[in-house]
């Protein structure tokens, strides 16, 4: 299970497409994990208004933790943090993540003016300065940046590109349209969008496509469903808990 925590919450992240703004501070998420049979543990979202250098700013906060069974196999405590302008830009990004003994405690810090990024590896005492393009997205500013992009004009099998920074590189992350379905929750069955994110094989998934990705089809864009088929096994989350929508009365439930 090593990294899983550190992808699901990565593409937990990926609800896109909303027309207005499509989140406010006080929103938040709670997700189920199961891998297998088994109960794996659990992640939250939140999101508030923060001050970072004397900047008013959006900060989301993302964690992510074994119970149980699973965490007597391997415990899990992972936190990401992303500090974002009201134009979704990344100011300040954080990445805490304990998975069975594989740790990272990486401090990312934006520069718009110069498009660099300053990689601050505190486990290893080590800084590094990198270029990214002109418009750029941590693992975590991506979910809220991908929500306000207008879907109407795109089809089933249509594709979306963002540019994000992970692990020192500029990562072309894409998502492909599969189609709109009413998908059954605990709250009831919403009308969903089904993507597919493109993902690298090999590491941790089966095949590019292993991954299936449900969001609510309103003005929320709110993730409903992860499904993924890994090396070993497959993975599912499921929310649990939401408050603090936007748009509450958007939500279409049947």
């Amino acid at each position: 299970m090593r990294k899983i925590f550190t992808l699901l919450i990565l593409f937990t992240f990926l609800s896109v497409f909303a027309q207005s703004p499509a989140y406010q501070p006080g929103e938040h998420f709670k997700f189920k994990i199961h891998y297998g049979i088994f109960n794996a543990g659990y992640a939250t979202l939140d999101l508030k208004e923060d001050f970072f250098q004397g900047k008013k700013l959006l900060h989301a906060i993302g964690k992510g933790w074994t119970t149980g069974i699973s965490r007597w196999l391997m415990k899990v405590n992972d936190n990401y943090e992303s500090y974002f302008d009201y134009n979704n830009k990344p100011i300040r990004f954080i990445r805490n993540i304990d998975e069975g003994g594989y740790t990272k405690n990486v401090e990312l810090r934006f520069d718009h003016n110069t498009n660099k990024v300053q990689v601050i590896d505190k486990k290893n005492k080590k800084v590094e300065t990198f270029s990214f393009p002109q418009k750029i997205n941590d693992m975590v500013s991506v979910f809220y940046y991908l929500r306000n992009v207008n879907i109407n004009k795109l089809k089933t099998g249509d594709e979306i590109q963002v540019d994000m920074f992970f692990d020192n590189e500029v990562y072309p992350f894409k998502l492909k349209i599969l189609g709109r379905e009413f998908l059954k929750t605990k709250f009831g069955k919403i009308k969903a969008i089904k993507l597919r994110p493109i993902v690298m094989s090999g590491r941790i998934f089966k095949e590019d496509e292993s991954l299936t990705v449900w969001i609510s089809d309103d003005d929320n864009k709110i993730p409903l469903l992860i499904k993924a088929d890994l090396l070993v096994g497959s993975l599912k989350a499921s929310l649990i808990e939401y408050k603090g929508l936007a748009h509450p009365d958007a939500l279409v439930v049947k």
